[in-house]
């Protein structure tokens, strides 16, 4: 069997709040995956013939019930991340965004796999918030987030928190 791996785009609106940013998170539920946590106001897997911006708009819109366009998409980073147990469900690549304009007022589509959401400072942020995102959300915050990362895999060649940067 080859490797493989799953996409997925993830999507952090943005604002600006007088001097700081602030992130819309949802708390997740309902999912048997970090039910409980914080996490991207909308994410998930790239569909089959489905580009990741195609993919991107698209969570959006199912999770939060708003319209933006491929224009309105900044990468911030693609992160490689492992559970580090083998199974394929488990190898990832995530493709991260932000966005600061879209059209509608953000809520909750999808009410039985999210409990709650709201907008966060991002010197601020709730606690707990899924790993790998909350890595995300804190190089974001200190504006060294590196275009390309990985998580999960050994921690002397990972952008993982704590490891040394290469």
């Amino acid at each position: 069997m080859s490797f493989r791996v799953v996409p997925a785009a993830y999507v952090l609106p943005l604002r600006r709040v007088g001097a700081t940013d602030e992130v819309l998170l949802q708390l997740r539920c309902g999912t048997g995956y970090r039910d409980g946590h914080w996490a991207a106001a909308a994410a998930g897997h790239v569909e089959a013939d489905e580009s990741v911006y195609a993919a991107a708009c698209r969570e959006a819109e199912e999770e939060l019930g708003i319209g933006i366009t491929p224009a309105d998409l900044v990468p911030l980073t693609v992160m490689h991340r492992t559970q580090g147990n083998g199974q394929p469900i488990d190898e990832r690549v995530d493709f991260f965004f932000s966005c600061r304009t879209w059209t509608g007022e953000p809520r909750r589509v999808e009410q039985a796999k999210s409990a709650d959401l709201r907008w966060y400072r991002l010197d601020d942020l709730p606690e707990p918030v899924v790993p790998h995102e909350l890595f995300v959300l804190e190089g974001l915050r200190r504006g060294d987030l590196p275009a390309i990362v990985s998580f999960g895999f050994d921690p002397a060649v990972s952008s993982e928190p704590g490891a040394p940067r290469r």
